[in-house]
């Protein structure tokens, strides 16, 4: 029920996000009716396209292939083992070919999810290690975390992209109406962006926690997360929109100063402190 309502919350939200912009877009053009019922039409449109097909835009937009047991019996043994102890039933298992280490979780419902893991992260972390990320996909999408992450995202790249095709737009246009249209739509990105970072940062404590519980091994995560972070500071993904940021178990993108402050997730350090914390008290050690 908690899942439930958090999701149509989020839909909640983002109708009411739309809404707004088509309000003042409305006022400034004195047909504020019009303008109201196109963008909650717009806004409901987007929520069933995110609702039914935002996971297959993610696996797509990252290349990511749906893989079987017999292709890597290590990885889906890992994940079919970890979700057993779950109780949930076994999502399927995806590799993505980017050689920079991560994972991520997609889907509606624990009945549909797919566990995605880089070719990287398969060549850098041991059985432990591995089954510790594992453990935090899981978690996502036993807490089903999955859903709203990827509609979240889907729809604040969405967002993204439309106010940099009117930003190109107004630049060589002298219309002030373009630029105008590009400032409503970039104050909508910037909202879903907010309410995605308020989404994501919360979800990815309790996943490393559910990780921990699942597996006993808080530990074997913490060294999994600093190998991750190190190749993400060094070696940050060039491809792919940073709106996805938030399903990956690290940020594969790196930003600086004021652009940190919008990180969609919190430290890696306090991530690990929390989890050696966690080792001391249950006696994972």
């Amino acid at each position: 029920m908690n899942a439930t309502a958090r999701t149509l919350g989020l839909f909640a939200i983002l109708t009411l996000l739309f809404v707004g912009i088509g309000y003042l877009i409305g006022m400034y053009y004195g047909d504020t009716l019009t303008s109201l019922l196109f963008f909650l039409i717009l806004a409901l449109v987007l929520n069933l396209f995110s609702y039914f097909y935002s996971s297959k835009i993610v696996l797509w937009s990252y290349r990511a292939r749906i893989i079987s047991e017999e292709e890597n019996p290590r990885l889906y043994g890992i994940v079919k083992n970890v979700a057993m102890k779950a109780d949930i039933p076994t999502p399927r298992v995806a590799i993505i070919p980017i050689s920079l280490p991560n994972a991520f979780a997609t889907g509606r419902n624990p009945k549909n999810a797919v566990v995605c893991v880089t070719e990287g992260l398969l060549r850098i972390l041991n059985d432990d290690e591995l089954e510790g990320v594992i453990g935090h996909e899981i978690g996502h999408i036993k807490d089903r975390d999955i859903l709203i992450m990827t509609v979240a995202a889907t729809i604040t790249g969405a967002l993204s992209f439309m106010s940099r095709a009117y930003l190109w737009r107004s630049v060589f246009s002298r219309d002030e109406d373009d630029f105008l249209a590009y400032i409503f739509i970039a104050l909508a990105a910037l909202g879903a962006l907010l309410i995605q970072l308020a989404i994501s940062r919360s979800r990815e404590f309790k996943a490393d926690e559910q990780s921990a519980r699942i597996t006993k091994k808080p530990l074997a995560l913490a060294s999994a997360l600093r190998k991750l972070e190190y190749h993400a500071s060094r070696n940050p993904l060039r491809r792919g929109n940073p709106s996805t940021a938030s399903l990956f178990i690290v940020n594969p993108f790196r930003g600086y100063g004021f652009i940190r402050l919008f990180s969609t997730h919190p430290p890696t350090e306090e991530r690990i402190r929390r989890l050696e914390k966690m080792a001391r008290e249950f006696s994972y050690l």
